[in-house]
């Protein structure tokens, strides 16, 4: 490498991906393996990482079955260990339905019930963004968070 060459901005060490039921069950379910493939990883389950990374997984599983969902078809989930932070993608089948972006989330009103997801994200994750899977169906959400 040479003097001017920067280094890769994120390094895999280790992956885990799986598709899931664009379900209820298969969003509870994405968020208990993230948690068991992050102890195996050595991210300790119940230590302040392992819970970050389970609410996003959390709160991005519920969006892609709540608003991504395309009858017959699943989610899938991509964790990608790099050491000193875990990516994690959540890809949904719907095209449309696009999350609102990072910088322009807007907080709800105190009396709705919902919309408060990505702001979630937005506050456990260093980044995270909304990546289009064309010329496929669906879209990317993806966020990555610090293993502190």
């Amino acid at each position: 490498m040479s003097a001017h060459a920067s280094a890769p901005e994120s390094i895999t060490v280790r992956a885990f991906a799986q598709r899931f039921s664009a379900t209820r069950r298969g969003a509870r379910l994405a968020r208990y393996l993230t948690l068991q493939q992050l102890d195996a990883w050595g991210v300790p389950y119940g230590s302040e990482p392992s819970d970050d990374i389970a609410s996003v997984v959390g709160e991005l599983a519920a969006n892609a079955v709540l608003h991504g969902r395309v009858p017959g078809r699943d989610f899938a989930l991509v964790l990608r260990f790099g050491g000193d932070h875990v990516r994690v993608e959540v890809t949904d089948a719907r095209t449309g339905g696009r999350p609102t972006a990072p910088g322009q989330l807007v907080a709800p009103a105190d009396e709705s019930e919902s919309g408060r997801g990505l702001l979630l994200v937005s506050a456990l994750a260093s980044r995270w963004g909304i990546t289009d899977n064309a010329p496929a169906p669906g879209k990317t959400v993806w966020a990555e968070i610090g293993l502190r």
